[in-house]
């Protein structure tokens, strides 16, 4: 005889066993997706490996280039220094007008030369090429001939270079590293500014470190571009102001080589005020 116990066990089990069945196609459906998932995402995977390849390589060929050109710019770029110096030998000879124009050529190929530099450095600190060798430096002596390169393209644009330097001041510096710090910062200094102003080199002697500050009378610096002025290709508001080029490499390349060598580099600026950059260098 039947009883309602047993018609309940019997609708329980049915219960169960539909419960089941239904759970089984839900996991085949959601195994089915997944599956289809997993096999787009490994196609995305397997383009997305390929795209980093091609850009990979794409990034090699770009600075086996950049290093290349920049490399095989550099012999014409001095070739035409000797030429312009030759020629101011025998400016006398030469009208107002042709020693104008010289000293726009001597210009542009100073402004040529740094922007090849800059290339060539900035491959060489992505490739982690340039070595650094400490050592300690008389400061003064090292800054007067600096500086005096430096008057040669500051006049052409009748731009005053005034240095103040304590003696005896010694720093411990990578000397190229100082070099190159000096002429992004110098000739920067020199291409924001407007003629009949001045650019003051001058030197800190503090008890744990020495201060370089290369001040000018340009335009400024805004808020909004000091917060990405030491980022790579990076074109500021201000516009050099005798038509000289720039890469937006210069300020990038200053703030990694002054790290390497254990220092730090500050930027005080307002809009119409001029610039200050102050370069921490160590002490012997």
């Amino acid at each position: 005889m039947i009883t309602i116990g047993s018609i309940f066990l019997a609708l329980l089990l049915l219960l169960v066993i539909l419960l089941q069945v239904r759970a089984y196609y839900i996991l085949k459906r959601q195994h089915k997706i997944i599956t289809e998932q997993s096999v787009e995402i490994h196609k995305q995977n397997v383009a997305f490996a390929r795209q980093n390849q091609q850009l990979s390589e794409l990034n090699v060929e770009k600075q086996q280039i950049i290093g290349v050109v920049s490399h095989d710019l550099k012999g014409p770029f001095n070739r035409i220094f000797a030429l312009i110096q030759l020629m101011n030998m025998s400016s006398e000879n030469l009208s107002d007008d042709q020693k104008e124009y010289l000293g726009k050529i001597h210009q542009i190929a100073v402004d040529g030369l740094n922007m090849v530099r800059n290339l060539l450095d900035s491959k060489k600190l992505e490739d982690h090429q340039l070595e650094m060798t400490l050592d300690s430096l008389s400061l003064e002596p090292f800054l007067i001939s600096f500086v005096k390169n430096y008057r040669t393209v500051a006049e052409k644009k009748r731009i005053e270079i005034s240095l103040n330097c304590p003696t005896d001041v010694n720093v411990y510096v990578d000397r190229l590293f100082l070099s190159r710090i000096l002429d992004n910062l110098l000739s920067n200094a020199i291409k924001f500014s407007k003629p009949d102003t001045k650019v003051t080199v001058s030197v800190e002697d503090k008890r744990e470190e020495v201060l370089l500050h290369i001040k000018d009378e340009g335009p400024g610096i805004s808020e909004e571009d000091q917060k990405k002025l030491y980022q790579k290709f990076q074109r500021l508001t201000a516009r050099p102001t005798g038509g000289e080029s720039s890469t937006g490499l210069g300020l990038s390349i200053v703030k990694t080589l002054v790290i390497k060598m254990g220092g730090s580099v500050q930027c005080e600026s307002k809009l119409d005020e001029g610039a200050t950059f102050t370069v921490s260098l160590k002490k012997p």
